[in-house]
């Protein structure tokens, strides 16, 4: 069992499903305490009664990212359970591609709404008390779409992750010390990203591009906990992953 991992209280949003699901498995596995964060709450109980007869910890809290004190109230228990909170990954994303001439703008919002302004809140309610407590690692996920514009379906997306690298680079910068930060950028990576999107045209293309490149989402996983398991004196700043299949 790793011993940086073993103990320590990790927080996950967007944990029912893809990659947060698979993170909350493979570092439950390992010892560490998760803290379980969505909005479908039924599928995170289910997952915690599965951790928990498999005699690891976890806890589910009914989480909105894009409600500030949604996300405050899930680390606020995570410190109410267990004492205290070491790791945050900011998980929860969503992905409604469509070129910016259909005007979806309703899901530019929610886009904005989730990507961005779900990450800064999931950084608010932690950096107080890693502060507080000189210790603390914050790992966003991003996307290869924030290292390159997802063009022509996925502009808004991108500009989101574009966003979170900018922040993720910021927060490094600032928090120095002994307060660690990781950018996590996949590829298509096995998860219900592929099924956002409203626009026929464009979920066909997604689906299709998905079927010919996804890896499973337990490659994020393990990248997220080679993060996390460096000794507290290294940060692991970036990693970029792909399917080798994949060339965007």
């Amino acid at each position: 069992m790793s011993t940086n991992i073993a103990n320590k209280v990790v927080v996950i949003t967007g944990a029912s499903s893809g990659l947060g699901e698979a993170t909350a498995r493979h570092l439950a596995a390992q010892g560490a305490r998760v803290v379980l964060g969505a909005r479908r709450t039924d599928r995170l109980d289910r997952l915690v009664a599965e951790l928990k007869e498999a005699g690891q910890h976890a806890i589910a809290v009914t989480t909105d990212v894009a409600k500030r004190d949604d996300v405050e109230r899930l680390v606020a228990t995570a410190v109410e359970t267990f004492g205290r909170v070491d790791v945050l990954v900011n998980n929860a994303g969503t992905m409604p591609l469509s070129p910016l001439s259909k005007l979806m703008v309703d899901e530019w919002d929610r886009t904005i709404d989730i990507n961005i302004k779900g990450v800064l809140y999931g950084i608010a309610a932690v950096l107080p008390r890693f502060e507080a407590q000189g210790s603390g690692h914050v790992i966003n996920i991003a996307s290869v779409a924030g290292l390159k514009v997802f063009a022509p379906i996925g502009s808004v997306y991108s500009a989101t992750k574009f966003a979170v690298r900018a922040l993720s680079e910021g927060l490094r910068s600032e928090v120095g010390g002994k307060i660690r930060t990781t950018i996590i950028s996949p590829g298509a990576v096995e998860s219900e990203l592929q099924n956002h999107s409203s626009d026929p045209d464009t979920s066909a293309m997604v689906q299709s591009f998905y079927e010919a490149n996804q890896i499973s989402s337990d490659s994020v996983a393990r990248a997220i906990a080679y993060a996390i398991d460096q000794p507290d004196d290294v940060d692991i700043n970036e990693i970029v992953l792909r399917p080798t299949a994949q060339e965007f």
